[in-house]
C-alpha cells in the first residue's frame, strides 16, 4: 500500500486524484474498520489509517473523509474555538481540502464559496495572485497549504488581505519547519528531485521556518498565535491522529 500512495502522491496530478479518491475510500474503508483511532470529522472508527505522503508514511489518512492530521486538528479549532459553526459569514475557501467541501456547504450559516486554479471541487478558477473579487467581500478565507507552491507569496497575501472583510479573519496554514528560524526560497531550484529534497515536494518552492507569523503581519494581519495542539493529551493525538507539531494562525484584517 506505501509504495501505491506513493506512486500516487508523486506521479499523478492533484485534479485526477482528488476525482477518484473516493472510489478508492470506499473500498480502503471495508477493510480499515477498529477501534484503535477515531476521526473527528467523520467519526469513523479504524483499526489503522492509511499512509501518505511522498515517503508513504503509515496512519495518516483517513479512510472514509481522507483527512490528514492537519484538518483534523483545524475542525476541532474551528468547531471549538470560533464561531464558524454558528455565525453568519461569508466564506471562501481557496484550495478546498475534500473533508471539508459538503460538511461546510450544509452548514446553514454559511455562503461558502470554494476556489482554486485547476481543483475540481472549486466553485469558481483563479489565481490566488490576482483574484477577479471584490474588495471586502468575505469575512472568512480559508486557504491551508498552498502558499508554499505559490512564486509570490507576498502578492497572494495581499490579495487575501484585500478581499476579506474589515474584523475578518483567515486561516493560511503552511507546512513548517519548526527547527528552521527563516523561510528558506530559491527560484533557481528547478529540477524536481531537488526540490523535493529541499522544499518537501517538487511543487512546493519554498520551506517556510518559525519567521512565518512575520511574514503574515508584513501583509497586514493581526496575527494570533494558537498552540491549540498542545491542549490534548498525548493519548488523544495519537487516538485523533492529530499533528505531531502544528501552530495555527489566525490572521485578522484591522484595517482596510
Amino acid at each position: 500500500m506505501k509504495w501505491f500512495i506513493k506512486f500516487l502522491v508523486r506521479k499523478v496530478p492533484r485534479p485526477i486524484l482528488i476525482k477518484f479518491s473516493y472510489l478508492f475510500s470506499n473500498i480502503f474503508v471495508i477493510f480499515y474498520k477498529g477501534n484503535k483511532y477515531v476521526c473527528p470529522i467523520c467519526h469513523g472508527r479504524f483499526g489503522k489509517l492509511l499512509p501518505y505522503g511522498n515517503k508513504g508514511e503509515g496512519n495518516r489518512l483517513c479512510p472514509k473523509c481522507l483527512s490528514l492530521e492537519r484538518h483534523r486538528l483545524l475542525w476541532m479549532f474551528l468547531k471549538n474555538k470560533t464561531e464558524f459553526f454558528h455565525k453568519n459569514y461569508q466564506v471562501l475557501h481557496i484550495a478546498p481540502e475534500q473533508p471539508f467541501v459538503q460538511r461546510f456547504r450544509n452548514l446553514a450559516n454559511l455562503k461558502y464559496t470554494t476556489a482554486d486554479l485547476e481543483s475540481p471541487l472549486a466553485d469558481i478558477k483563479l489565481d490566488i495572485r490576482e483574484m477577479p473579487i471584490k474588495d471586502c467581500s468575505y469575512d472568512v478565507v480559508i486557504c491551508n497549504h498552498v502558499l508554499e507552491h505559490i512564486d509570490n507569496e507576498e502578492k497572494a497575501l495581499s490579495e487575501v488581505y484585500r478581499v476579506l472583510e474589515l474584523n475578518g479573519w483567515a486561516i493560511l496554514q503552511v507546512p513548517i519547519d519548526y527547527s528552521r528560524e527563516t523561510t528558506f526560497e530559491d527560484s533557481s531550484i528547478t529540477d524536481r528531485e531537488e526540490r523535493e529534497k529541499i522544499f518537501g515536494q517538487y511543487d512546493h518552492v519554498r520551506v517556510h521556518g518559525r519567521d512565518y507569523p512575520k511574514r503574515l503581519e508584513k501583509a497586514g494581519f493581526k496575527v494570533s498565535v494558537e498552540n491549540y495542539l498542545d491542549t490534548f493529551s498525548e493519548k488523544d493525538k495519537d487516538l485523533l491522529r492529530l499533528p505531531k507539531e502544528e501552530i495555527i494562525y489566525v490572521c485578522k484584517k484591522t484595517e482596510c
